[in-house]
């Protein structure tokens, strides 16, 4: 990661999604990637991929981890992170 880029990595997250139109994220670190219909975030808790229709980025405050995003939001999911090591520290780890 490059220096400023975990900012939001150690604030608390939160979610909240209101009638699935606007959703608002803190504890975010890094927007990853923003198209239309997905929204990639990097937070605290893991990296939160959110789907929908007509997703506008409303605010973004990197420095404060908070992200507003207005738009049909259809799906909030989380990707587990990978675990470090070999295939043993994996399967006894």
């Amino acid at each position: 990661m490059a220096q400023g880029e975990d900012r939001g990595l150690q604030q608390p997250h939160k979610l909240s999604l209101d009638e699935r139109k606007k959703l608002t994220v803190s504890g975010v670190g890094e927007v990853v990637s923003f198209e239309e219909n997905a929204v990639v975030l990097r937070t605290s808790r893991g990296t939160l991929l959110v789907r929908g229709q007509d997703l506008h980025l409303k605010t973004l405050s990197l420095d404060g981890g908070q992200v507003a995003v207005d738009g049909t939001v259809t799906a909030l999911i989380y990707e587990e992170p990978r675990r470090e090591g070999g295939f043993f520290s994996r399967l006894f780890g």
